[in-house]
């Protein structure tokens, strides 16, 4: 009970301070005095005398009836004297009343029945002295204090819409005059005392808080930016009274000072001076995240290990971001120029800094990461007021305004000299990666080699970092990127061809002319086909050159098509993206535009001679190799099964149905290594080489294959077969295709069905155009009217006639008199028809005899060793 007794006392003595202290009395400090008594519990209850407190309270007495008995005011009606004395108490509590609007469970809602409550205390205006405007003003700086408190938007919007009422609200000029000179408040900012009325010291106050976030509006609105617009809106609306003055208030105690400010609210001078507060915030606020950036930005450095001046510009650009998204758009209603400012402001900060790196400096890391986050920052910098214009209706930024960092002249010889540094890594490291390649697929499903992916991998990488310098280039820049790369696929490309041999060393050395003659007895001594070593150096290729891993080099080419054809395209788009294209609307820095900007056509023409060269040198590769994949299964690996084996001794003792389940198993072998891109071509190559290793058997069989008349029909059947096998029941070879291949074999079969004398006539009739000797020719380069082919068949025929014609003719020794042992030797030792090549041609027309004679003559002249033919 004493408690409650001594708090309620000491609540009384300060509404009496609080009445006292508006009114000029002469005993004000001894009153003073004697209210510090009353609040004191140990002076009062204990110190004091009964008689002693009764004095205090006398004189307390006297003073309050002397506030009482003051004339009252006749400009409101129904008021009472006792207001007069004690505004500032009134208004205190008409304050207090005001706060009864919101509810104690949730202080950011309005009660439901706010309406009614505000009508009810409207009752105590005539007591307590208040007007309609102070009304206003007050329930709106309520409003104002229950937001900062809860952060509540839709007080927010109450307090703007009471501020907005005060502004624009025509109120009963008697009653508000009397009311100003009846109070009057004393604001200090800055140093500075200024007399206000009540609804201006409100405003103030508003006015004051609103300033003090919104020089800084980077601080204080960068996650809860709804609250931006309008605080800008309520901040410029109780502010303007500055008019031109930035942020010192010089307000006279004088009504009229306030009553100009509600004169020029439709004015344009309100427009310049909100125009001007908004720049200033624009600039403190700029000012005060740039310095708060700087000072952090060397502990972020070490932090992170990157140049505090590539850190400080991503920061910078990211306060242009928030600018340009957040808060321009908002400023920019009443500071269309508030994006200008705000560029100007950053290139300008970070160009003092930047001045002195750019001075010095050299290609390193440091230096690429700082001119590339330099340009970005610039390059944002222009473009974000112009674009900011174009919505707003204002002229565009002038480049002119601004000292330009100069990036693309300074970054030119640094991003030439990366490029010749990244061409020895990328030569270094496709070499590593050819030499420790095995030409083993990756997996079933990637059947490359691992180097040609590690390779590709290097150039986009490099392609990748060249264009994430994000640095200006031009078309030189490009023609060194292209070059690097051509080089390292290029190296790549000759370093697999390097592997290879030539697939002539692969056929066997053609065993000796001879003429078919039974024998009835053997002969004990008989004649050996001579042959010479392969080069050592073909020797070892040959054994690193399995069908296996020429398939393997075969799918390497093929992933090496589809990755240049990506990398083409990766490499296009990037330098379009890297061009003014995106941004032709926006300005650029000066020289950017001419240094980015090519004729296209010289851009073209520059990725055709690249791309298309190594197009056609992979290209060529794989043809290269498809020939050898055919010609290395036919006449290297299936040499002794097929070459040697069929055919000899007699036809239907050595068919070729005997070979077809070992060259079929060969056909599926292959078909699952091989990409299915490169199936039909690997296939048509062991096709062609099969057909032609046919024929090779047909002419150059050597002395064990003769063919009766009765035999043709069991090799044409056997052809038959073999086309079919590449057919495969229309599932392999188009038959078309495979028919034009088999063209020559069909032909070669209808010269030994024809009688002798015909095919002697055909090769005396081929001997009027012979130009070139008797050289063996390959698959495509034979022909019936050929002599070479026409010898050989009379050489390879079961019959007297070409026998006698052979040996009166050409004195060719009988098949009998040698042992028909293969060689593996691709290369004969005395070719036959190397000396005859460098003769002149010998005709056999209406001189035919002598023609005959001369053609007899070369040709023995050759024959003092074995007859064969390279």
């Amino acid at each position: 009970m004493y408690r409650s007794y001594t708090q309620w006392r000491k609540r009384q003595a300060n509404v009496l301070e609080e009445l006292f202290s508006s009114v000029s009395y002469p005993e004000m400090q001894e009153l003073g005095i004697l209210l510090d008594k009353i609040r004191n519990p140990e002076e009062w209850n204990i110190i004091m005398t009964p008689a002693e407190r009764s004095e205090v309270l006398l004189a307390i007495r006297q003073v309050a009836s002397l506030l009482s008995s003051m004339q009252g005011s006749s400009s409101i009606q129904g008021g009472s004297s006792y207001w007069n004395a004690g505004y500032h108490l009134n208004i205190r509590l008409y304050e207090k009343l005001l706060f009864g609007v919101f509810d104690i469970l949730d202080e950011g809602q309005l009660i439901e029945e706010h309406a009614e409550y505000l009508k009810l205390i409207k009752l105590t205006w005539a007591t307590l002295g208040i007007t309609q405007k102070m009304h206003d003003a007050l329930y709106g700086w309520v409003l104002f204090q229950q937001f900062i408190e809860t952060e509540e938007m839709l007080l927010l919007d109450q307090a703007n819409l009471q501020v907005q009422k005060v502004l624009s609200a025509n109120y009963d000029k008697g009653n508000e005059d009397h009311c100003k000179d009846n109070l009057m408040c004393m604001v200090v900012y800055n140093g500075t005392e200024t007399r206000l009325s009540l609804v201006q010291a409100i405003f103030r106050s508003i006015n004051v808080w609103c300033d003090r976030r919104l020089q800084d509006y980077h601080l204080h609105f960068s996650e809860k930016s709804s609250f931006f617009q309008r605080l800008v809106s309520m901040g410029l609306a109780v502010g303007t009274d500055n008019s031109g003055t930035g942020n010192k208030v010089k307000v006279g105690p004088s009504a009229k000072s306030f009553d100009f400010l509600f004169q020029l609210i439709n004015s344009d001078a309100i427009g310049e001076t909100a125009a001007f507060r908004v720049r200033v915030y624009v600039e403190r606020s700029v000012e005060a995240a740039c310095k708060r950036v700087e000072d952090a930005i060397n502990l972020i450095s070490k932090l992170e290990g990157k140049h505090p001046l590539a850190l400080l510009a991503s920061e910078l650009r990211m306060i242009n971001e928030r600018e340009r998204s957040l808060y321009s758009p908002v400023l920019c209603q009443w500071c269309p120029d508030a994006g200008m400012v705000v560029s100007r402001h950053l290139h300008q900060f970070y160009g003092k800094r930047l001045k002195p790196f750019l001075d010095d400096i050299s290609l390193s890391e440091d230096a690429i990461s700082v001119l590339s986050a330099a340009h970005h920052l610039e390059l944002d910098l222009i473009r974000s007021p112009n674009s900011e214009d174009e919505e707003n209706g204002v002229g565009s930024f002038s480049i002119n305004e601004i000292d330009f960092y100069q990036i693309h002249k300074i970054s030119r010889p640094i991003v030439l000299d990366w490029l010749i540094s990244q061409h020895e890594r990328m030569l270094e490291w496709t070499g590593r990666a050819f030499h420790l390649e095995v030409w083993e697929p990756l997996s079933n499903q990637q059947k490359q080699a691992a180097s040609v992916v590690e390779v590709f991998r290097i150039v986009e990488e490099t392609v990748d970092q060249l264009f994430r310098l994000s640095l200006p280039m031009d078309i030189s820049h490009l023609q060194a990127l292209l070059s690097i790369n051509f080089h390292a696929l290029d190296g790549y490309l000759l370093k697999l061809v390097s592997q290879l041999v030539e697939k002539h060393h692969l056929y066997p050395a053609a065993p000796p002319l001879t003429r078919y003659k039974e024998t009835m007895f053997p002969i004990v001594k008989k004649k050996v086909v001579e042959s010479v070593l392969l080069d050592e150096e073909v020797d070892e290729k040959l054994r690193g050159l399995t069908v296996n891993k020429l398939c393997v080099r075969l799918n390497t080419l093929q992933y090496m098509q589809k990755q240049i054809n990506i990398l083409e395209d990766g490499i296009k788009k990037s330098w379009a993206s890297m061009g003014p294209g995106n941004s032709r609307d926006c300005k650029e820095p000066p020289g950017t535009t001419d240094f980015i900007l090519t004729d296209s056509e010289s851009v073209d023409e520059l990725f055709v001679a690249t791309f298309d060269s190594i197009r056609d040198s992979v290209a060529d590769a794989i043809r290269k190799i498809c020939d050898l994949v055919g010609t290395k299964i036919i006449f290297w690996d299936l040499r002794d099964s097929f070459l040697f084996r069929l055919y000899h001794g007699t036809v239907e003792g050595a068919r070729l149905e005997n070979l077809l389940p070992q060259l079929d198993s060969i056909l599926n072998h292959v078909c699952g290594l091989i990409d299915d891109a490169l199936r039909d071509m690997v296939v048509a190559s062991i096709c062609r080489a099969a057909l032609e290793g046919y024929v090779w058997v047909l002419l150059d069989g050597g002395p064990s294959c003769a063919f009766s008349d009765s035999d043709i029909t069991m090799m044409e059947d056997d052809l038959n077969m073999l086309k079919d096998l590449f057919v495969a029941d229309g599932e392999g070879l188009p038959r078309s295709l495979v028919e034009v291949e088999s063209k020559l074999a069909h032909q070669i079969l209808s010269l030994f069905s024809l009688d002798a004398e015909s095919v002697i006539h055909m090769l005396m009739m081929a001997s009027e155009y012979l130009s070139t000797g008797f050289e063996l020719r390959i698959s495509g380069q034979r022909s019936l009217d050929d002599a070479n082919t026409l010898i050989r068949v009379l050489c390879h025929k079961k019959d007297r006639e070409a026998s006698k014609f052979l040996k009166l003719q050409y004195h060719l020794p009988a098949s009998s008199d040698y042992i028909d042992t293969p060689s593996f030797e691709p290369t004969p030792k005395s070719p036959i028809g190397a000396e005859f090549l460098k003769s002149a041609s010998a005709r056999w027309g209406e001189k035919g005899n002598s023609s005959f004679r001369l053609l007899k003559k070369r040709f023995q002249e050759v024959q003092g060793g074995s007859f064969r033919w390279s």
